[in-house]
Order: structure tokens, then sequence, then C-alpha cells
């Protein structure tokens, strides 16, 4: 899809999450949703105990967390990112995410180019 001229998106996509629970992906700019290559925009909400796996992707992905506290793993270190703040996580460094935490975390994540299943290289 190209658009040429300001366009409304109606409504986000629902996405199937990789992970041990049930993550909610709501896009609503990408490659699903509006056709976008360029960047994805996505709402992320998951549960207290969330864990994905591992990944290195051929994208950059900045995220800012709106609620909770996301568990950042990098071959460095771990980070814990905190409502209010946020984390870049630069194309083909490892990195794992999760949400140990009671509340679990809502936050927002912008992947530059958009996030596709084929660019992630999740750990097998």
């Amino acid at each position: 899809m190209m658009y040429f001229m300001a366009h409304k998106i109606e409504k986000a996509t629902i996405i199937a999450a990789a992970g041990t629970l049930p993550k909610k992906i709501a896009e609503f700019i990408g490659r699903v949703n509006s056709g976008t290559s360029a960047v994805s925009i996505a709402q992320m909400t998951s549960p207290s105990g969330w864990l994905e796996p591992g990944q290195t992707p051929e994208f950059d992905e900045y995220t800012v967390v709106l609620r909770g506290t996301l568990h950042v793993e990098t071959r460095s270190g771990v980070t814990e990112v905190n409502a209010g703040q946020a984390i870049l996580a630069p194309k083909g460094d490892w990195v794992r995410y999760s949400t140990p935490g009671p509340e679990g975390a809502e936050y927002i994540a912008v992947c530059i180019p958009a996030f596709s299943p084929g660019t992630v290289h999740r750990d097998e």
C-alpha cells in the first residue's frame, strides 16, 4: 500500500506473539496493518511471567514503556525499563524481552525497518 497523503489508521491488527504466555501485539503501522515496510509501530501488552525467545533482528527497535517494567537482556547484561523510560535495541545485537514483574508491562515498540518474521531471527 502506498499513501500519498495523510491516511487515518482506523484500528490496529492483532498479531500472534512468540513467548511463554500470550502477549497482545496491536500493530497500528507496519507490514500487516498498513502495508508499510519502512517502520512498524505496535502497542504491546505483556502479562506477568511472559518471556520470549532471544533474537538478533535486522531492525532497530525503539521501545517506550507506558506501564509496568520490561526486562531487557543483552549479551552485556540486563536492563530494567520502567514506565516513563525507553530503550533502543540496535539491529544485529542479540536481545531478549520479558516481563517477570507482578504487573507485566504495556509498551510501544517502533521497528525500523518494519518488523517481519523473516528478519527477527529468533533463537531456536
